[in-house]
């Protein structure tokens, strides 16, 4: 539909892009239309996060153009066709940003149609933009299409769009859960080599298993994903939004069962502390003792180098008798063995630590998900297991007393996971001990 320039905005020394309608379909006036529909309907947009801005609009020899802002980290598309499936953190955070736009969008009554891989920009950030409200319908202006006119991409296309029935909200919500199986899986869920044929599919055709072939992906996305791709669009989600939010809840209860945060144990009150106290310190003292008397069996046993003399006084039916023994003492135990290296990658580490923390060895815990934390901050989006390590951390050493120690970790997962009420908690509760 039209041809994209990198350009240079003179005024303000700054790079943009210019789209501008192709040649070839200028002199059509409904063609025309549609492309000054376009820019009509991004600059609408252009405010809402997650919408690429629009700068300016004008015409050129008869050819209108739009500038906008240029993104430089490419489409989705060609991450997709360079490394196929994304990390799931990475998947949930892009789609994110692509939901909120596409909701502020059905807010002003715009219906994106062509949402794709290839129309989700990343900027230097690595964040998602929207583009390309080209074939978008705008509520309160004339259809610019007529039923039973197909738009939009076959691989993409909601079952009502493919029936060439009008597309509304709930078809970019498909659409959006077709670009989400893709990422996750590095397929489409109907993907064929005829266009025609995935666009039946899409219709008519079950919705298969994420999980296919995928032994990394949980089976709890398989519940979203036969809503967000439901025939009907009345079952689908009731936004994007909403659908992301249930594909991250899927996300969070899969990861649980094996990298769950830590179960927020109330500390101990003073009072408590002090009764536990008393409670011990006899034990101690019981164990104390009975481990002087294992030493004290093993020097009468066991033989080895340096004599050594023990004496011991017996009662008897005519009073006490002394006894002197002369034994050896044990050679010195050989030094204990060095732990071994920690390794592993982030993942593994916060795996091992929540391990040690389940167990109640927090000391043991610390190291692991200290360099757990290092490995996984930094690495681009924001990765669950990241907010995980953090939260770990940050309970192991409450749980230690080291409770200035904790907070930054706690306060660093309430960022990465601002939904989940287990860092805050524990946070608060670190400021006050």
């Amino acid at each position: 539909m039209g041809d994209i320039y990198l350009a240079t905005d003179d005024v303000l020394g700054r790079e943009v892009a210019v789209k501008a309608l192709a040649d070839r379909y200028a002199a059509d006036e409904s063609i025309r239309q549609r492309f000054k529909r376009e820019a009509l309907s991004a600059a609408r947009l252009s405010s809402e996060p997650g919408a690429i801005t629009i700068y300016d609009v004008g015409e050129w020899e008869g050819r209108p153009f739009i500038v906008m802002e240029h993104l430089a980290g490419g489409s989705l598309e060609e991450r997709l066709r360079r490394e196929s499936a994304q990390p799931p953190a990475r998947v949930v955070a892009w789609l994110e940003q692509a939901a909120a736009a596409l909701d502020a969008a059905h807010r002003h009554g715009v219906v994106h149609r062509d949402v794709k891989p290839a129309n989700l920009l990343l900027n230097d950030r690595g964040e998602v933009r929207v583009a390309d409200f080209g074939i978008a319908s705008a509520a309160g202006m004339d259809s610019m299409t007529l039923t039973g006119t197909v738009l939009g991409t076959a691989g993409y296309l909601s079952p009502e769009q493919a029936q060439g029935e009008r597309a509304g909200p709930a078809s970019d919500v498909y659409s959006l859960a077709v670009v989400a199986y893709e990422l996750l899986s590095g397929h489409r869920p109907f993907e064929n080599d005829s266009p025609t044929a995935e666009a039946a599919a899409h219709a008519n055709a079950p919705v298969p298993s994420i999980t296919a072939g995928r032994h990394d992906l949980p089976p709890e996305l398989d519940g979203v994903f036969q809503r967000a791709l439901a025939k009907d669009p009345r079952r689908r989600h009731g936004s994007a939004q909403e659908f992301v939010a249930d594909l991250r809840d899927a996300l969070r209860r899969s990861a649980a069962t094996t990298v769950a945060f830590a179960p927020p144990t109330p500390p101990l009150s003073r009072r408590e502390r002090s009764s536990t106290t008393r409670f011990l310190l006899p034990l101690a003292l019981l164990l104390a003792a009975g481990a002087i008397g294992a030493v004290l069996a093993v020097v009468l046993t066991s033989g080895g180098s340096g004599p050594s003399v023990i004496t011991r006084t017996v009662a008897g039916p005519r009073g006490t008798t002394t006894i002197r023994q002369t034994t050896t003492a044990p050679a010195p135990p050989p030094p204990p063995p060095p732990p071994p290296a920690v390794s592993g990658n982030g993942h593994a580490l916060n795996d091992q630590g929540y391990s040690r923390i389940q167990s109640g060895d927090y000391a043991g815990a610390v190291p692991l998900l200290q360099q757990a934390v290092r490995q996984l901050q930094g690495t681009g989006p924001a990765d669950l297991y990241e907010g995980y390590a953090n939260y770990n951390l940050g309970y192991a050493l409450y749980r230690l007393g080291r409770c200035s120690e904790a907070i930054p970790y706690l306060r660093r997962a309430e960022h990465l996971e601002p939904d989940r009420t287990e860092p805050r908690s524990i946070r608060q509760r670190a400021q006050h001990c």
